[in-house]
């Protein structure tokens, strides 16, 4: 047997740049690339073996772990999975730094391969910088913490383990089924250590990603419950995204006339104008699909999870007769509510169940109805993008002015606050990747680093990051990265002062925004004096960007034009927004406990209407 002699971080980085995924006939490299951090617990190895093989696999540095995941996470989901990154760290605080990424990922079931350091297999040298030890046991270390974010966790102590360790990691982050966040611990010693490996280990391999069927039975009674259903209606999820079943759904809806609501992963599947678009279902949902989700017996999830925004957490539907059926290629998700389920990939999953369906058309005045929705929607965006607010703009201004300025095949991005919730209801999706939210973790932090991967994953897009001054403060240094490497990207900073969603939340439940506002402690102890004077343009400015201050109509469309026309590095747009002026919330409501007792009238009120809802929610269980 032929053998090559390497380190265990050499031959971690040769086998990785040798690992290809295949789907219906389309071959590319899995990974494009490894983001890292170098400290005393991979610069020796992981930081070496990168050197010495930099042509095969290129070496990204990420100013912050949590964001390297980050940036990765959108990349992937950009490339509907079939692509990362791997990300490197020291151990330590270096490595749990990205055990936040590595729960973003595993939640939203999205592949990055997260290579943490570790401390040494042999002990002698403990405590070593950076450890944390147990008097319970010496088997541990904070790459422990990884193992209930991670989707397969393992720790390399042997070089010669790699070789049974690696196969298993692209077989969980290639399953369309398990994918999310795999992370190996790596010894810092054991990354220096040599092994004679097999030269066949490191021979090109392609990993075919397979479009699982459903049982042929289950899609005739789906075709069956369906034909029987009154008001008939579908929640689309990512899984339409990430199988690629846009052009199934479309025919779907054409022909079957069922009306398509969006999760926040699943909006895009659908143009907005398309007739049979409801938009966005649920907490953050359009009256339209509200309405329709409240009296329809049959909802057909397709790739959806049911997460408490879509379900407006279980009040959401409520017709006694109600049945649900769930074409998901993860079986978990497929059993929720009772339903019938149809195991497989979404797209062979809706070809089949339309060749069963054929013939099959909704009632006309049900259809007509859809569309008077999808028409009245419209016209309500159409309200809330030309409010022409005083004294300075709405946050529903801002998000109609970049949809209408920016070209149709652009995309915004976002993850966290109130932002993700308007931009759910108000975007006029135009373009199947126009609209990239990270929603199912709420992820502070994630919109800058995400922006970024997404523009990594497709150069010739021009892509709109929105990001609330929160959100900024907690992770904006990737914008050092986008100036180094030359990443294009247009970061709209919004300015409300602080935590806008959280205070509109403290409203509803009775308090007055307390601990949301960016405010100097006044002489009465509390956080409400004077507005704090952050100038996030200079803040831009300071990292590398160039900056733009827009403060109302007029100045932020000069500033969209000049973004759009500029290269090289990212341009940041910062304007203030009115936080007071809010997005209505369309008949829906999100489960949030609200103190029981308590010596304010507004939180007995508050406590009153929760009870009211409460008695609401329903398990949807026949």
């Amino acid at each position: 047997m032929t053998t090559s002699r390497l380190t265990m971080a050499q031959a971690l980085v040769k086998y990785l740049a040798r690992q290809y995924v295949s789907r219906d006939g389309r071959e590319n490299h899995f990974f494009a690339g490894m983001w890292g951090i170098f400290g005393h617990g991979n610069v020796a190895g992981v930081g070496q073996a990168l050197e010495q093989y930099a042509p095969e696999l290129r070496y990204y540095q990420s100013r912050n772990e949590q964001a390297q995941v980050l940036a990765s996470i959108a990349y992937a989901k950009h490339r509907n999975r079939l692509a990362t990154f791997a990300c490197a760290s020291s151990i330590g605080p270096g490595a749990s730094n990205m055990v936040t990424g590595a729960a973003v990922a595993t939640v939203n079931r999205i592949p990055v391969l997260l290579l943490a350091g570790d401390i040494f297999a042999e002990r002698i040298q403990a405590p070593v910088l950076q450890q944390v030890e147990s008097e319970h046991t010496q088997d541990i270390s904070v790459n422990d913490c990884f193992k209930p974010v991670s989707r397969y966790w393992d720790r390399i102590y042997r070089p010669e383990q790699l070789i049974t360790a690696l196969p298993e990691a692209m077989r969980v982050l290639t399953s369309p089924v398990d994918t999310g966040a795999v992370t190996l611990a790596l010894p810092q010693d054991v990354q220096a250590e040599a092994h004679d490996y097999p030269t066949a280990f490191f021979e090109k391999r392609v990993w075919e990603i397979p479009r699982n069927r459903a049982d042929r039975g289950a899609i005739q009674r789906a075709a069956e419950w369906i034909r029987a259903s009154k008001q008939p209606l579908i929640i689309a999820g990512g899984g339409v995204h990430y199988s690629d079943a846009y052009d199934a759904l479309e025919a779907f809806v054409a022909a079957t006339g069922i009306p398509s609501c969006e999760t926040q992963a699943g909006k895009g599947v659908l143009q907005y104008d398309n007739p049979g678009n409801l938009g966005a279902i649920g907490v953050t949902g359009s009256e339209g699909a509200n309405i329709l989700a409240t009296e329809t017996d049959l909802v057909i999830g397709i790739g959806t999870r049911y997460s408490d925004f879509t379900s407006a957490s279980k009040t959401a539907f409520r017709d006694e007769n109600l049945r649900f059926i769930n074409i998901n290629v993860v079986e978990f998700d497929a059993y929720k509510h009772n339903a019938l389920p149809l195991v497989g990939d979404a797209l062979v999953t809706l070809e089949e169940l339309s060749q069963a369906l054929s013939g099959y058309m909704v009632d006309d005045d049900y259809r007509e109805r859809v569309h008077t929705y999808n028409r009245s929607w419209d016209a309500e965006v159409h309200r809330i993008y030309n409010l022409e607010h005083e004294p300075m703009l709405s946050q529903g201004e801002v998000i109609g002015m970049v949809n209408s300025l920016s070209a149709a095949g652009d995309t915004v991005l976002c993850a966290a606050g109130s932002l993700p919730g308007d931009l759910h209801k108000l975007w006029r999706t135009r373009d199947r990747k126009g609209y990239h939210l990270e929603y199912g973790y709420s992820t502070m932090g994630y919109e800058i680093a995400g922006g970024m991967g997404v523009k990594m994953a497709d150069p010739e897009r021009e892509v709109w990051v929105m990001v609330g001054d929160g959100s900024f403060l907690m992770m904006h240094t990737e914008i050092v990265t986008m100036v180094q490497e030359g990443i294009k990207v247009n970061i709209i900073v919004l300015d409300n002062h602080g935590h806008a969603s959280i205070g509109g939340l403290s409203k509803s439940v009775g308090s007055d925004g307390f601990g949301t506002k960016f405010r100097y402690r006044s002489d009465s102890g509390h956080l409400d004096g004077e507005t704090l004077p952050i100038d996030f343009a200079k803040n831009c400015e300071s990292l590398g960007a160039h900056v733009i201050r827009a403060k109302d109509r007029e100045e932020f469309s000069r500033a969209m034009e000049e973004a759009k026309g500029m290269q090289g590095g990212p341009v940041c747009i910062v304007t203030e927004v009115d936080r007071r002026q809010r997005v209505p919330g369309y008949g829906s409501w999100w489960d949030v406990p609200v103190a029981e007792v308590s010596e304010s009238e507004s939180v007995k009120e508050a406590r009153a209407a929760y009870v009211a809802y409460k008695e609401r929610e329903s398990y949807y269980h026949k």
